[in-house]
């Protein structure tokens, strides 16, 4: 099963690009490949029907890793759309971000890829562009005019020397503040918080009422959430890019950046003792059972609240930052095409390509993954509240924001998730930690 792989002689540098645990996850997409490559095509199953996939359209061999409850209810509308267009969608679902990549990255350079595979609105797959293992879907951007429409930092992610790599699938704002309805009402709570330290008053009070204040799961990319909420809404944009994006040794070293690492370590008082390894979703549904009062984390959880019939505004509330014009960090999904001269499956990528962009698509898409869509010309009255408050602000280019993944390498974003982690759970000088982010953002 390695054989293939020397031809890459960059292969160590993409496969970085797929995470930092990656030794781990590339062994078991091994095994998970090999399974897959067992089984008779006959055998495989179209997501739309649950029958074995028999249709006569492009047929479109899809891995994602949206298995959660929303994400699962999201990537079914995404298949009906391409099947409503004529195509046949076969699914592979592969849990974890992480795993999916490895085997979609396994799965091409043994000489069998799929047809798209899901990657993150980042500089995942540079590397993958640049060894020639993408094909572009320059003819379907060009004819439906992205770049009329897409975001600046979704255009600068997905067109790479003028041609088009991936094909955006939604836009998720990874900093929101949401909260229980319900606690708030119980702790006395009647406005929602317009400051970091009215937020805090906040959450001592629901402390006081017996309630958990915050809502983590202990794990370094929710710690990094956390983090990138407090940079952007305590130190501001100007800091939020010295640090991120210019990765400016005084700007770290300042006052205002020590105060957002304390503000940061502050929050951590504010956690259950069951936090330590607890998964996103579970973090959520405490939100959503009336358990705890708050909690950071992307706009992928509303799916969790939509699965549990609960609504914005009436069951749970969602704050973009605080401040007159927060910052709307862009994250997202995206399906990149790797490469192949089959004309079906070219014919299928392009399909696939063009039907994830439509309006109709896009709205379908994000009501139930929790997301806004890559475009704003589309009907918002059919978006939850959450939703219609970030693709307003969307329409604001001045608060559009990349984030840390589009400026850093994959190196320098996990050895500050690193940084930021042991932070979070050690008693470390914040000066000590300063010095450690310069370190990490340096590598």
């Amino acid at each position: 099963m390695r054989a293939p792989l020397q031809k890459y002689g960059r292969l160590k540098t993409i496969i970085r690009t797929i995470g930092n645990a990656i030794g781990t996850v590339f062994s078991m997409s091994l095994v998970s490949t090999a399974t897959l490559l067992s089984v008779p095509a006959a055998a495989q199953t179209s997501v739309t029907t649950g029958k074995p996939a028999g249709g006569t359209g492009p047929r479109a061999e899809v891995i994602h890793w949206w298995t959660a409850g929303g994400e699962s209810s999201a990537v079914k509308s995404l298949a009906e759309s391409y099947r409503a267009a004529g195509g046949v969608w076969i699914d592979n679902a592969v849990a974890l971000g992480e795993q999916a990549r490895a085997v979609a990255l396994n799965r091409m350079v043994g000489g069998n890829p799929p047809t798209a595979a899901q990657f993150n609105t980042t500089n995942q797959f540079k590397d993958m562009i640049d060894q020639g293992m993408l094909n572009n879907v320059d003819a379907v951007a060009q004819r439906d005019g992205w770049d009329k429409f897409l975001p600046e930092i979704v255009l600068n992610i997905v067109r790479v020397k003028g041609h088009y790599y991936a094909a955006p699938v939604d836009i998720h704002m990874p900093t929101w503040i949401w909260y229980s309805k319900a606690v708030f009402k119980k702790a006395g709570i009647t406005t929602e918080p317009k400051t970091m330290d009215e937020l805090f008053i906040d959450l001592d009070k629901i402390r006081a009422a017996g309630f958990i204040p915050l809502a983590h799961g202990g794990q370094s990319w929710q710690d990094n959430i956390v983090f990138t909420t407090v940079l952007s809404n305590v130190g501001g944009r100007e800091l939020y890019l010295k640090v991120l994006r210019d990765r400016d040794q005084k700007a770290i070293m300042s006052e205002p950046f020590k105060k957002v690492l304390l503000t940061f370590k502050r929050l951590q008082s504010y956690v259950d003792k069951g936090s330590p390894g607890r998964n996103w979703n579970d973090a959520t549904a405490m939100i959503i059972n009336g358990k705890a009062g708050v909690q950071f984390m992307g706009d992928w959880a509303k799916g969790e609240f939509s699965v549990a019939k609960q609504e914005a505004d009436r069951d749970y509330g969602c704050i973009p930052g605080f401040g007159d014009k927060p910052l709307y960090i862009i994250q997202g999904d995206v399906f990149v095409f790797p490469k192949t001269t089959q004309p079906d499956q070219i014919k299928a990528q392009n399909l696939l390509a063009s039907v994830i962009i439509t309006p109709s698509t896009q709205v379908a898409f994000s009501r139930n993954k929790g997301s806004i869509p890559i475009r704003t010309d589309v009907d918002a009255n059919k978006l939850d509240a959450c939703a219609q408050k970030g693709l307003a602000i969307m329409k604001d280019k001045t608060r559009q924001i990349g984030n840390g993944e589009v400026y850093l390498t994959p190196d320098q974003n996990g050895a500050l998730a690193d940084a930021l982690t042991n932070y979070w759970n050690s008693n470390i000088p914040v000066e000590k930690v300063q010095r450690n982010i310069i370190s990490a953002l340096g590598s």
